[in-house]
């Protein structure tokens, strides 16, 4: 039997890990705010999930604290319908950021949210209902059927896509099955009501191209993928889903001197007008949209088993170009078809899988003290906050990456890994400006990075000087040993990064790292001529006319690491 009613604010759904037992339990969004202090973290199926997850509930605590603070009373300078929660009238002239800073603040001294997020989410309950008048999160027939072309009604049966197509565990298309899946054939296609909640906000933020029903507009358009597909994410880890969830809380909006009016999904009044609003493409304008935004049309019918069947339609999607409102993504600088500068999300690739977070230090950290345009928004806060006081400069940041990696085929972008790192460095080094300091650590940091991967390119040097003695044909053996260089470096310098303070010598640190890096890059060396082979001692003449064996290049190695360390 179908159930009439499954509500998200009471009912559990939300997997969380709770701090006292190290147990995954199920939780409702009441209990998950009520008790966020308890849980160490969101626990769901995968990262990707627990990141679309992160972004949905701080949707609601945008919205939430935008509007009261943490007296769960609203700011002087809005009017609030408390019933509705909207916003009647705005007194722009006496708005002030520093109230939504203020109460960040208070927040983060009370180690808790307040029963203003409890009555917020009781006033939208029927839009947290998955089934009703308005189901959460999808379409009813008579709207999907509406907004499609005829002939991918309903009843036709025809645009639907699979459970185990959106259940990013299996990521399986008809025409392309996932051997290593975590559930065998027959099992696929079944889903608990949690699990596929869960998924269907998952598969809004990261969703491939292969399906092709969309809605009916004016003018064609490409489906797109989901806007956290596009993003290379990151977001700032904490001891607790509380600091998780409020460290990643970024009340004022840095682009705008206004104040930004929150609208997520389910504020507006049916489905219809939501996509009359996203027929225009427009960039959202406020956090709580953009966190909510649908790149799928869903409407969900019901198989006599109790399984869903997925009606899936493209919905046009906006432009990324300087889309800078998004605070979890790094950015990069390009020329658009204008030839004007525009800054885009940095999306991971799957050639920089094995590439480190920290080797991209200066894409997450304003290493030139220059305002870091480039930086993560929710970096930009957490400095804020520092600079305000509102957190301590011994407070360990833990900067986290969680990202999707698509096959890089533009017709399918099917998923193909999950990425995830991260860094953890001190409040005090990560935003060190001391004026007192000869350079400022972030600044120290990325000479340390570069001179690293300049010993890296080094001992690669040496590596292809092998595979080139060895005879040995496409670089294969040259990327897999370099690889192994890094892999040996990861853990080293996290722990030196998270080390340092702003009482240290510079020098002195620095010089450890050195010493760190040239024991691993040595050791490295040491092990491939310990299995040097005749040939390997022998040598040859390479491409650079040069005669070279295992000694001369080990010797060429030591004499530019030598050099690069200052050291005879």
């Amino acid at each position: 039997m179908i159930r009439q009613s499954f509500d998200l604010v009471n009912e559990p759904w939300i997997k969380v890990l709770v701090k006292s037992s190290n147990e995954i339990h199920s939780v409702s969004l009441k209990q998950l705010f009520e008790n966020t202090n308890e849980y160490r973290q969101l626990a769901g199926d995968t990262e990707t999930q627990d990141l679309a997850i992160l972004r949905f509930l701080l949707a609601i605590l945008q919205t939430v604290y935008s509007r009261v603070a943490v007296t769960d009373q609203p700011y002087s300078w809005l009017t609030l319908n408390k019933s509705s929660w909207q916003v009647e009238s705005i007194d722009e002239p006496n708005y002030e950021p520093d109230d939504l800073e203020q109460t960040w603040n208070d927040l983060y001294r009370r180690k808790a949210f307040t029963t203003a997020v409890i009555d917020y989410l009781n006033a939208y309950q029927s839009r947290f209902d998955f089934f009703g008048e308005h189901p959460f999160y999808q379409a009813t027939q008579i709207e999907y059927d509406s907004l499609v072309p005829v002939n991918k009604h309903v009843a036709t049966g025809k645009g639907t896509v699979a459970i185990k197509q959106i259940d990013r565990g299996i990521s399986e298309s008809n025409n392309s099955p996932a051997l290593f899946a975590p559930k065998t054939t027959a099992y696929k296609n079944s889903v608990t009501l949690p699990a596929l909640i869960r998924w269907m906000i998952t598969y809004q933020n990261f969703t491939g191209v292969t399906d092709k029903t969309k809605i009916e507009t004016k003018d064609k358009f490409a489906s797109s993928k989901g806007w956290l597909y596009s993003l290379s994410p990151v977001f700032i880890n904490g001891r607790s889903l509380f600091e998780i969830l409020l460290f990643n809380l970024v009340l004022v909006d840095s682009q705008s001197e206004e104040y930004v009016m929150q609208q997520p999904v389910w504020e507006y009044s049916n489905v219809m007008t939501y996509i009359e609003f996203r027929k225009q493409q427009l960039q959202p304008k406020n956090l709580a949209a953009l966190y909510t935004t649908w790149t799928r049309l869903l409407h969900l019918e019901w198989s006599d088993a109790g399984q869903p069947v997925i009606f899936s339609a493209g919905i046009p999607m906006f432009d990324t170009d300087d889309l800078l409102l998004e605070p979890m993504t790094v950015w990069k600088t390009v020329k658009n078809d204008q030839k004007i500068d525009v800054r885009r999300p940095a999306v991971k690739s799957i050639k920089s899988l094995s590439k480190a977070m920290w080797r991209n230090f200066g894409d997450y950290v304003d290493v030139n003290h220059d305002g870091g345009d480039n930086q993560p928004g929710v970096v930009t806060w957490i400095r804020l906050m520092k600079k305000r006081h509102f957190i301590k400069a011994e407070t360990l940041i833990n900067l986290r990456a969680v990202a999707m990696i698509s096959d890089g085929n533009a017709t399918s972008q099917s998923p193909v890994a999950e990425w995830i790192d991260d860094m953890e460095i001190s409040a005090a080094v990560l935003f060190d400006n001391d004026p007192r300091t000869a350079k400022f650590w972030p600044g120290r940091i990325e000479e340390v990075i570069d001179l690293t991967d300049r010993i890296g390119k080094a001992y690669r040097k040496f590596i292809q000087t092998i595979s080139e003695i060895r005879n040995m044909t496409g670089n294969e053996f040259s990327v897999r040993e370099s690889a192994k260089f890094y892999e040996q470096l990861n853990k080293p310098f996290k722990i030196w990064l998270s080390s340092l303070t702003n009482e240290d010598d510079r020098d002195e640190k620095i010089m450890s790292w050195q010493q760190i890096l040239r024991s691993i890059v040595l050791d490295c060396a040491d092990g491939l001529m310990s299995s040097a082979t005749s040939r390997d001692r022998i040598g040859c003449v390479t491409t650079e006319n040069k005669m070279s064996n295992i000694f001369t290049a080990y010797n060429r190695l030591v004499y530019r690491i030598n050099q690069e360390l200052n050291q005879k």
